[in-house]
């Protein structure tokens, strides 16, 4: 008798109280999940961390893996969508990125600054010459196809800062 008893609770337990546990922390998990989505869904300015592996594909951009000072945003509207990305890295992972979008330093024009007055008011970037040595180019690609403003500030020639704005059209 007492055995059987013990059988019913154990399988009560099986039954009942696994999925129920289960949808607990289930439950929990889509909670905080929809906490980060609405977090970065409220962001207004440049946020500290790395884009997700989709953005970087989407956008056409990828970050060299020794950068450090990354930090991104991104805007969506009917016409286009844009990834706005800065982070500081060193002189051979500047030539690896931009190998990846197929230039390399001769294409930066010293003194230019390419990114749009537009992008720079909605970061709020500050590209003065005071404020560094700039030099950039543009990376122009055909529809549906992601186009980028890349400027980068040689200041410290040691660890040069890039600021790129990657555009894409649907």
């Amino acid at each position: 008798m007492i055995r059987r008893r013990i059988i019913t609770a154990v399988i009560i337990v099986l039954l009942i109280g696994i999925p129920a546990g289960y949808l607990i922390i289930s439950a929990g998990q889509s909670r905080d999940s929809g906490k980060d989505k609405e977090r970065k869904a409220a962001a207004t300015g440049l946020t500290e961390g790395w884009p997700s592996r989709v953005q970087r594909r989407i956008y056409q951009l990828r970050i060299p893996a020794k950068s450090w000072h990354v930090a991104f945003y991104e805007t969506n509207n009917w016409r286009t969508s844009r990834l706005y990305l800065m982070f500081q890295t060193t002189p051979a992972e500047l030539d690896w990125f931009l190998g990846t979008l197929g230039a390399d330093r001769s294409d930066l024009k010293e003194g230019k600054v390419t990114i749009s007055e537009r992008d720079i008011r909605v970061i709020g970037w500050h590209f003065t010459p005071e404020n560094g040595k700039w030099s950039g180019f543009t990376r122009t690609q055909k529809d549906p196809l992601p186009s980028q403003d890349i400027t980068v500030d040689m200041s410290d020639p040691a660890y040069p800062w890039v600021y790129a704005v990657s555009t894409a059209t649907p």
